[in-house]
């Protein structure tokens, strides 16, 4: 399948620009790519080497075929579809919001592109311990009651 040594070489290719990361999680403080950050060379990889993708989604699943436009052979990439519920926004919002980080994971992964690993920043360490709290302090001149006589 030619499919397969396209793909190579245009994860090869898209390997070899400078992308940059425009994407920037406030609360775990880390940058990431957005879909406009590779969409455009990847499709312009694609189209060099003889590549097309398709992307479909089912309530269960997010699914991109990579075919070769010679031979017509495939590679399938999938991953299971999530929800989101952005405050203010209607349904459809949030069916947007869903199926574009789909797109965007499905690239990541079909492209082989090193992200930041989004949990190592927010989770994995140790959670402190809580402070013991100090006994409290006796009152002066008051007998102690565990002091024998």
């Amino acid at each position: 399948m030619k499919v397969y040594s396209k793909l190579v070489k245009a994860r090869n290719i898209l390997a070899h620009k400078a992308l940059k990361k425009s994407g920037h999680n406030k609360f775990a403080g880390y940058q990431y790519f957005e879909l406009g950050d590779f969409l455009p060379e990847i499709q312009a990889i694609f189209g060099e080497v003889g590549l097309v993708d398709v992307i479909t989604f089912t309530n269960d699943l997010a699914t991109m075929v990579i075919y070769d436009t010679e031979d017509g052979s495939s590679v399938t990439f999938t991953s299971p579809m999530g929800s989101a519920q952005l405050k203010g926004c209607h349904e459809v919002q949030n069916i947007g919001a869903v199926e574009t980080y789909q797109r965007r994971y499905l690239y990541v992964t079909a492209m082989a592109i090193v992200e930041h690993d989004a949990l190592d920043a927010t989770t994995g360490g140790v959670a402190p311990e809580p402070k013991k709290a100090a006994p409290a302090p006796k009152p002066t001149g008051a007998p102690d009651p565990n002091k024998v006589l």
